[in-house]
């Protein structure tokens, strides 16, 4: 950072902390200015990223840029968002803590692309794996979705995200991302049935009608025309040149996929989208009684689309049924933005209950002022006062601590603190909300008129509250009598006092309860108290859920972006001083840096200042052997610094004004144009002037350095080589005792050369399984285990690779060796047989094939089928056999038959024929029985 000062005139300086005078926000907008048309759109307040939108494509978020800032001192390189993402990560890392990044700024002053640079960025630094992949895809698709359901085209910017989104993003020990949990604030619903002029309806339903499937829309009995539908025409903006939505669409579509929402998930959800297109068609006429009758049936047939009968009916005006209409497709649409939100949040769950460490992302919506302020800006205002109060509370804590840790006296800082403001929301029982509340619930008919009456009684003397009851003559000019202003800290806003409008609709709940929908039933449970009076306002759940966020922020680190449009028409290198002076206040950007330079401007660790400075000083230069706190003092002392222009901390340096900071710099700078200078002088023509003798002396002090490198590295190898082998000698001694450090590595060594040489001598086939290698005491458990699992995966391997021939030879083996034990239990027990082969027998009459198992004893040849003797040969009435002389494998057993009702010659197929042959002859060799005769 100070190598930049240097040109600062040109391209201002790169940390607010350091702009001289701090307190001119005039100097501040010329600072922003200068860097801005240098397309430097990151400036620093301290660890503060200030980022302007550029509206325009910049080179400076490729992977190498990614590189270039991880691992990087935070004051090293330029600003970036990319330099704020690292610091964030590697302070967590090193300290085991949590974090959050608040992303705060107008809309169109580019949060949300902050937001998904800071995921790019984490996406690509950390570790990665299958699972880790898997998790960061989820973690990345999550955006296309919520931005689907969430943002929408405002006369602003083109994806304005319509809701406040804090996202946890958890990472285990060694720094990988491994999951996420993401909370959503005060979605404007009132957008789904309401777009001022030139803004459009949720980008969910232009993506569904344009983009949707033919199927699917006729399913969902929707037309590809964005007009025929009131809810997406009131701004007359359905076509946006910058918007695809058929391209959207597709990325949806597979965003839900790999998110995991199922198909059945799916086709509910995107029938409750299509139901609030359809409830917005449905028209109301007046019957003679004055309510309100439906003119035509064709919409409410659509009702089947989140499962509802068509048959709830109440006895409404026609404006109470708008009203009651209009509710009713808010409500559903919300809620089911909360369930899209919980739905991914179970995508995201990491299963591990290991500890953790978190950095939370809160992209919300910045302080907001227009001509007619309703109940939403109420909200966000409201939300902007408690951040605010809580940031100027952290920063405080933060140098406070810094102060503390380094041992330099804290001095009091002055500034706004608007917890007056925060009381006069949200102060119990006194506060706006809580008079909201008990107006809601107050007997009798509550409206506007009486809920701005009971303010002025209540809080009428509160100096942050004005009516134009209560105003002076002044004041009264720019307050309507329906209206009530507030004082926040960045201004004065005018409310409308219409904010009785946003409590809950009984009614609906009623009759959502109804639907066989999954998602509407979840939506709307029957287990929801139903009660007569008025349930709490919206802003009401929307100040719990804040208390929550604040509880949430509180227990992290903090770090910010602040984010800043230039101009409203989104015009590359233009930038309005008015509105960028509006935005400056509004997020507190002087408020911050007042409190950054109460004390002290500059603070650098004394190392880093030491080896930027040292040149200034004969003394420090060019190397200095003692601490480097005692250079920095020996510096400090030759520049002149006077005693109350600095103090030294245990650790760092720290220089109250940004002058003497640039003086140093600026000497810096000239010494630095001397030394090089001498330099040059000095060598100038050496190479063409040097002789034979300084070229042999250099090249002998190359040597001699090379030589001692090489020793050292010899002596250190050999040194690690002896404690290594100490380690081991210690580790073999104690190895039978319980693992302690000394035997640790030993045994570790001991299991992985264990298992490297099973690997390469396990058993090649199941007959080896008592072949396995003897373990070592400490393995014999999982030996016995790993022997189990192998021969049980041998045998599976065995038994798979059997083909079809191989099971029918094994299965007549068998048969075989039944028959054998057969025989050798009944009456050929004192006859055992010698030899045992499966034949195909051919009956005489019709030659008719059929399969038998023939057995040689000593005495006889038998014929047997399933252990069953079919025919028995003995020897003496054994004539001769038969083969043929081709390769057909036919035997003829001929034997003498004097009975004709005895079976006689025997015509079989063998095919092992030449080995039954050789059996027969070996056992009847010496009876001569035999005479084999080729080719009859």
């Amino acid at each position: 950072m100070e190598a930049s000062l240097t040109a600062r005139d040109r391209v201002g300086i790169q940390d607010f902390v350091l702009l001289d005078p701090h307190t001119s926000e005039s100097a501040f907008l010329d600072n922003l200015r200068k860097r801005f048309h240098e397309n430097l759109i990151y400036t620093y307040i301290g660890t503060l990223l200030v980022s302007v939108n550029p509206y325009k494509e910049l080179d400076i978020y490729s992977k190498k840029q990614m590189d270039t800032y991880m691992g990087v001192n935070f004051f090293e390189l330029p600003p970036h968002i990319y330099a704020l993402a690292d610091n964030v990560f590697r302070t967590m890392q090193s300290e085991f803590n949590n974090h959050f990044i608040l992303i705060s700024g107008e809309s169109g002053a580019g949060k949300t692309e902050a937001s998904k640079k800071i995921l790019q960025f984490y996406a690509v630094s950390c570790p990665s794996t299958k699972l880790l992949n898997n998790v960061r895809d989820r973690l990345l698709l999550s955006n296309p979705v919520l931005e689907a359901f969430g943002n929408a085209k405002t006369l602003k910017n083109d994806n304005s995200s319509r809701f406040g989104k804090y996202m946890d993003i958890q990472f285990d020990h060694q720094g990988g991302a491994v999951g996420g949990h993401i909370l959503s604030y005060l979605l404007e619903k009132s957008r789904v049935v309401h777009q001022n002029h030139g803004e459009r309806n949720f980008h969910i339903f232009y993506q569904l009608v344009e983009g949707g499937e033919e199927d699917l829309l006729r399913w969902l009995g929707l037309e590809r025309n964005c007009k025929n539908y009131r809810y997406l025409v009131q701004g007359d903006c359905a076509k946006v040149s910058s918007i695809n939505d058929k391209s959207d669409w597709k990325t949806v579509r597979k965003a839900l996929s790999v998110i995991e929402f199922s198909e059945s998930d799916t086709e509910h959800l995107f029938g409750i989208i299509a139901s609030v297109l359809h409830l917005g068609n449905i028209k109301f006429d007046v019957d003679a009684r004055g309510y309100a009758t439906l003119n035509n049936n064709q919409e409410i047939c659509w009702g089947f689309l989140i499962r509802l009968k068509p048959k709830q009916r109440s006895p409404f005006s026609v404006d109470h049924a708008v009203y009651a209409r209009d509710a009713l497709a808010k409500a559903i649409y919300g809620r089911t933005f909360n369930w899209l939100v919980n739905k991914i949040n179970e995508s995201l769950a990491n299963k591990d209950s290991s500890r953790k460490t978190v950095i939370g992302l809160l992209d919300i919506y910045g302080f907001e002022v227009f001509s007619v302020n309703s109940f939403e800006q109420f909200c966000i205002n409201y939300c902007n006062e408690k951040l605010q109060q809580l940031f100027i509370e952290l920063t405080l804590k933060s140098e406070q601590e810094e102060y503390e840790m380094e041992g330099i006296e804290w001095e009091p800082v002055p500034y706004f603190n608007n917890k007056i403001i925060c009381d006069l929301v949200e102060e119990k029982f006194r506060g706006i909300i809580s008079l909201l509340d008990e107006e809601c619930l107050r007997p009798g008919e509550a409206t506007d008129i009486t809920f701005l009456e009971k303010m002025e009684e209540k809080i009428g003397g509160h100096p942050h509250f004005v009516t134009h009851k209560l105003g002076d003559q002044k004041t009264r000019k720019t307050l309507d009598r329906g209206d009530f202003r507030l004082l926040h800290y960045a201004g004065e806003v005018t409310y409308c006092s219409d904010l009785l409008d946003y409590y809950s609709f009984p009614v609906i709940f009623k009759v959502m309860r109804q639907s066989k929908n999954a998602i509407i039933k979840h939506c709307f449970p029957s287990t929801e108290p139903d009660s007569k009076r008025r349930p709490e306002t919206v802003v009401t759940q929307f100040k719990s859920s804040l208390v929550g966020l604040t509880e949430i922020l509180m227990s992290k680190e903090p770090w910010y972006v602040r984010c800043i449009k230039p101009n409203e028409a989104k015009q590359p290198g233009h930038f309005n001083d008015v509105l960028v002076r509006h935005q400056v206040k509004y997020l507190g950007l002087m408020e911050h840096l007042r409190v950054r330079r109460a004390g002290f401007a500059y603070r650098r660790k004394y190392e880093i200042f030491l080896q930027r400075y040292k040149p200034l000083c004969p003394d420090t230069w060019p190397n200095w052997k003692g601490t480097a706190a005692e250079g920095v003092q020996l510096l400090i002392k030759h520049l002149g610094y006077k005693p109350d222009e600095y103090k030294m901390g245990r650790t760092k340096i720290f220089i109250r004004h940004p002058r003497t900071l640039f003086a140093t710099e600026d000497a810096f700078q000239v010494c630095k144009h001397k030394l090089a200078t001498r330099i040059q002088a000095k060598y100038k023509g050496f190479r063409v002037k040097e002789d034979y003798l300084k070229q042999r002396e250099a090249a002998t002090k190359i040597e001699n350095c090379w030589r001692g490198l090489m020793a050292r590295k010899e002596r250190e190898k050999r040194a690690w080589a002896v404690k290594v082998i100490k380690k081991f000698i210690k580790g073999f001694m104690t190895r039978n005792e319980p693992a302690c450090i000394d035997n640790s590595e030993y045994l570790a060594y001991v299991r992985q050369n264990y298992l490297t040489r099973l690997k390469e001598n396990l058993p090649k086939t199941v007959l080896e399984k008592d072949s396995w290698l003897t373990p070592p005491p400490i393995m014999q458990e999982v030996a016995q285990l790993l022997k189990k699992i192998y021969i049980r995966h041998m045998v599976r391997k065995y038994v798979r690779g059997i083909t079809p021939q191989r099971k029918a030879q094994v299965k007549s083996m068998f048969t075989c060796h039944l028959c054998l034990l057969f025989l050798f239990f009944s009456d050929l027990c004192v006859r055992p047989p010698q030899y045992s082969v499966p034949v195909v027998k051919y009956d005489r009459n019709g030659f008719r094939p059929r399969l038998r198992q023939l057995i040689f004893t000593q005495q006889a040849a038998y014929l047997v089928e399933e252990a069953k003797i079919k025919q028995r040969i003995d020897y003496s009435s054994l004539r001769g056999v038969s083969v043929s002389n081709l390769s057909d494998n036919f035997l003829i057993l001929h034997v003498t038959c004097d009975d004709i009702n005895k079976k006689g010659d025997l015509v079989l197929q063998c095919d092992y024929l030449f080995e039954a042959l050789t059996k027969l002859s070996i056992i009847v060799n010496n009876q001569n029985c035999i005479k084999v005769v080729q080719g009859r």
